[in-house]
């Protein structure tokens, strides 16, 4: 459904895009209408995955651990997109510590790209 810099990642449990007006200086004139300078429609999506084992997280992690990289991803607008997107915070709450494989266990994991 996702793909990193071509890459299919994990399937994330919950998806949200938004598409954002990105306005420049807007104004109202004497008769109180908006006078609105709209530079870019932009691109934000919400992600948040279930249960991954260590491997799992590190490579979503590491997919997105350079400042830009491309994001295919479905869009409620224009249907399958590339955006060239950053990410923002990474929350990762572990939930177990797995004794046999000697690996802790992560729930939760969430992020969000933001179109550059």
């Amino acid at each position: 459904m996702i793909k990193i810099n071509g890459v299919d990642i994990a399937t994330p449990k919950t998806y949200e895009a938004t598409v954002s007006d990105l306005d420049g200086e807007s104004n109202r004139n004497a008769n109180g209408e908006l006078i609105r300078d709209r530079i870019a429609v932009k691109r934000k999506l919400n992600l948040e995955w279930g249960p991954l084992k260590q491997s799992e997280i590190q490579t979503l992690l590491n997919a997105v651990s350079s400042v830009f990289f491309t994001v295919t991803f479905p869009d409620p607008q224009s249907g399958i997109i590339t955006k060239t997107m950053y990410v923002g915070d990474r929350t990762a709450p572990a939930y177990m510590y797995d004794e046999e494989a000697k690996e802790v266990k992560w729930q939760g994991l969430k992020m969000n790209f933001i179109e550059k």
